[in-house]
């Protein structure tokens, strides 16, 4: 093992070991910030009720560069079930196996040791990186980068912004996001008359009264998408009717939908559009809303065309540019930065049992940006 290898795996390890289950930092951040404030790093600690937050600086001139990411992991899930304990790296083979190892703390690994690197080969950098972190992004995502944009974040005028979620998808390097579609849900409630279901003429059925306008929710055309996003799509997670017997027409329905909507539209216009199909019908109804992020998109940007670069040179293959995906923290710091891209590690296995990365990915990654701070930096 290179002693390049061995400060990484260890890094990763003292991590992984950080039971940071969402919105809990479990000590993570302090542990980074001891690593950054050793090679000059100003922290600032920042509580939000149950979330914590970090932004380190180095340096104080332009340009301003920042990586942004997450501390906090998705729960373990069933224990007995997993190769190795989740909250300890485990190698086996050529694979890392614990929570977060991709999806985040092996790529927040990579920013620090590329950092490192950085710091230790030049005497000076020309401009300014920031670390961002939360431990709010599994979660409802308030108290983290969102509210940090909000209060803090404004007043460092970022330049360039690079979010270590996984993007790629079966190997390292295999795609570079820019850009996300938005999301938007909603909670309908259909209002009918409970009754013997032997006299349907003293009951109204809420999923009969309502079954032509959900075709008509299903099958309308939002928009037609563009050369960045597919079409806006409609999705439904959840209806509920009924009180679980046999004889009892039910006197309510209630629907969960999503909305994951590209840059052709916005969540005004998609409220609109549901209401209006919705009041085409005659039914008792009531809805609820929830906008959790609207779109963003880079297009030939700086960063984005460093990036590609130092993928190809050190994957020596071709990297595809994408908006596909969920939702991430870069829908909020779009809000203040024109120059957000997301590059990480694969995602194959996020969320999963048994979530791991390999060594090699993980060393091709610190690479990368490394490589990235070398073009912007030196």
């Amino acid at each position: 093992m290179t002693n390049d290898q061995d400060q990484i795996l260890r890094l990763l390890s003292d991590l992984i070991e950080c039971k940071s289950i969402t919105p809990d930092d479990a000590g993570c951040q302090i542990l980074i910030s001891k690593f950054l404030e050793r090679l000059g790093f100003t922290v600032n600690h920042i509580r939000k009720d149950d979330v914590d937050n970090m932004i380190a600086v180095l340096g104080s001139s332009g340009p301003t560069f920042a990586f942004v990411g997450h501390t906090d992991v998705v729960p373990e899930g069933d224990v007995t079930k997993w190769s190795s304990p989740p909250f300890k790296l485990e190698q086996i083979g050529e694979k890392l196996f614990g929570r977060g190892t991709s999806d985040m703390k092996g790529s927040i690994t990579c920013m620090l040791i590329a950092i490192k690197e950085l710091v230790d080969k030049f005497d000076k950098i020309n401009g300014t990186i920031i670390i961002i972190l939360t431990s709010d992004e599994e979660g409802p995502a308030i108290n983290g980068i969102q509210s940090l944009v909000t209060d803090e974040l404004s007043a460092y005028k970022i330049d360039m912004c690079l979010v270590g979620e996984p993007s790629c998808k079966k190997i390292i390097g295999d795609t570079i996001k820019n850009g996300r579609r938005g999301s938007l849900s909603g909670t309908l409630h259909i209002k009918g008359v409970q009754g013997h279901i032997a006299y349907p003429q003293n009951a109204v059925n809420p999923i009969h009264i309502f079954a032509p306008t959900l075709d008509k929710l299903i099958s309308e055309k939002y928009d037609l998408g563009n050369n960045h996003f597919p079409p806006t799509s409609f999705q439904i997670s959840n209806i509920n009717s009924g009180v679980g017997t046999t004889n009892i027409i039910p006197g309510d329905l209630k629907m969960e939908f999503n909305f994951r909507y590209s840059t052709e539209t916005n969540a005004n216009k998609l409220q609109s559009t549901v209401k209006k199909i919705l009041d085409l019908a005659t039914i008792d109804y009531s809805i609820e809303w929830s906008h959790s992020g609207e779109p963003y998109l880079t297009e030939d940007s700086r960063l984005l065309k460093i990036c590609q670069e130092s993928v190809e040179s050190i994957t020596n293959h071709k990297v595809a540019i994408s908006t596909d995906g969920g939702t991430s923290d870069g829908r909020f710091m779009a809000k203040i930065c024109d120059d957000v891209i997301e590059f990480g590690l694969v995602n194959e296995t996020i969320h999963k049992i048994d979530e791991h990365t390999t060594i090699e990915n993980i060393k091709k990654l610190k690479d990368i940006y490394h490589s990235i701070l070398v073009k912007l930096f030196t």
